[in-house]
C-alpha cells in the first residue's frame, strides 16, 4: 500500500515545493504593496518562453552567431536560460510596477483589474511572437530520463527541480531575513509612513520588490517548463494555485506560503492516486476547509484581501 502511494507522495512533495516557489514572488508583492498582481502568471509564462528561445536556440540574432550558439552543449544553453530568462523578464515587471503606481493607496480592486488587463495583453503578445502551439524546453541529458528505485521508475528531472526549488526558497529567506533590503521590505509592509520618515525611498523599494518578485516568477517558469510544457495559457495554470497558496498560508507570511504550497502539492498528489478527476478540485476543497476555521489562513494577518 505504502509502496503504491510512494510515487504520488513524492510527486506531491515536488509539486508543492514548486507551487511555493511560484507563490513567493506573489507574496512579496502583495505583502508590501497590498496589490493583487494577476499578471504574475504571465510573467511566469514569459520566463518559460524566453528560456525556450535561449535553449533551443531561437534568438533574434545574426545567423552566424545563432549557429555558433546552437553548437554550444545543451547543458550550457540550459544554464544560460536559467540565468538569463529572469533577467530578460525583469523589465516587464518594472514596466508593470510603473503602470500600477496610480493604484497605490486605493481600493485593491483597481490594481487587480489593471493587472488582469496586463495579463491579457502579455498573453496576446506571447501568441503573436511564438504562436499558439505547445513547446517543450529541452533539458541536459544528466537531468532527463528516469531511474529505478524500489522497483519503480522515477523522473530524474522532478527531483532536480525540487532540489532547486528548496535552494531558491532558502535563498529568498536569506534575502528577506538577513539583508538590509529584506529588512526594508518587512518594514515597508508593516508601516510605509515610518519607512519614509527614516529616509527610505518607498517608490524605489516598491520597484525593487516588484522586479525581485518578477524574477522569481520567471525562474519558476523556467523550472516548471519541462514538467508542464510551454503554452500561451500556462500563466493561468500558475497564477491560480499561487493565489490559492497565498490565501491558504496567510497573506504576507513567508513560511505560510511554503507550508501551504507543500500542503496543496500533497493534496493534489494524493487525490490523484485515488480519483484523478478530483486532483485539481482538491486544492480548492483544502482552501475551504482551512479558511472555514482560520479566515486569514494558516499564519495570516489583516491584509488588502479583507474589506
Amino acid at each position: 500500500m505504502i509502496l503504491n502511494l510512494m510515487p504520488h507522495l513524492v510527486n506531491g512533495l515536488t509539486l508543492g515545493l514548486l507551487f511555493a516557489l511560484i507563490a513567493l514572488g506573489f507574496m512579496l508583492i502583495l505583502g508590501l504593496m497590498e496589490q493583487i498582481n494577476l499578471a504574475h502568471g504571465s510573467l511566469f509564462a514569459l520566463g518559460a518562453y524566453f528560456a525556450y528561445a535561449i535553449a533551443t536556440p531561437r534568438l533574434p540574432i545574426p545567423p552566424d552567431m545563432l549557429q555558433a550558439w546552437a553548437a554550444v552543449p545543451l547543458g550550457w544553453r540550459y544554464l544560460a536560460a536559467l540565468v538569463l530568462a529572469p533577467v530578460l523578464v525583469a523589465p516587464f515587471g518594472a514596466l508593470i510596477e510603473r503602470l500600477m503606481r496610480r493604484t497605490y493607496g486605493k481600493d485593491p480592486l483597481y490594481g487587480l483589474l489593471l493587472t488582469f488587463g496586463i495579463a491579457m495583453v502579455l498573453e496576446d503578445l506571447i501568441r503573436t511572437v511564438w504562436g499558439t502551439r505547445d513547446y517543450t524546453l529541452p533539458v541536459p541529458r544528466d537531468l532527463s530520463g528516469g531511474f529505478f528505485f524500489l522497483d519503480l521508475i522515477w523522473s530524474r528531472y522532478r527531483f532536480w527541480a525540487a532540489a532547486f526549488a528548496v535552494a531558491a526558497i532558502a535563498a529568498v529567506w536569506l534575502i528577506v531575513e538577513r539583508t538590509r533590503f529584506g529588512a526594508m521590505v518587512k518594514a515597508g509592509a508593516h508601516d510605509t509612513e515610518i519607512v519614509q520618515a527614516l529616509g527610505i525611498d518607498i517608490g524605489r523599494l516598491r520597484t525593487g520588490v516588484f522586479i525581485f518578485g518578477t524574477m522569481l516568477a520567471a525562474l519558476a517558469g523556467v523550472i516548471m517548463a519541462p514538467i508542464w510544457g510551454i503554452r500561451p495559457h500556462m500563466g493561468v495554470d500558475a497564477v491560480v494555485p499561487a493565489f490559492l497558496v497565498i490565501v491558504l498560508g496567510g497573506v504576507g507570511s513567508f513560511w505560510g506560503a511554503v507550508l501551504a504550497g507543500l500542503l496543496v502539492g500533497m493534496v493534489v498528489g494524493l487525490s490523484g492516486a485515488y480519483a484523478s478527476e478530483w486532483s485539481l478540485l482538491s486544492m480548492y476543497l483544502l482552501l475551504i476547509a482551512v479558511v472555514t476555521f482560520r479566515a486569514r489562513g494558516l499564519f495570516g494577518k489583516k491584509s488588502a484581501l479583507e474589506a
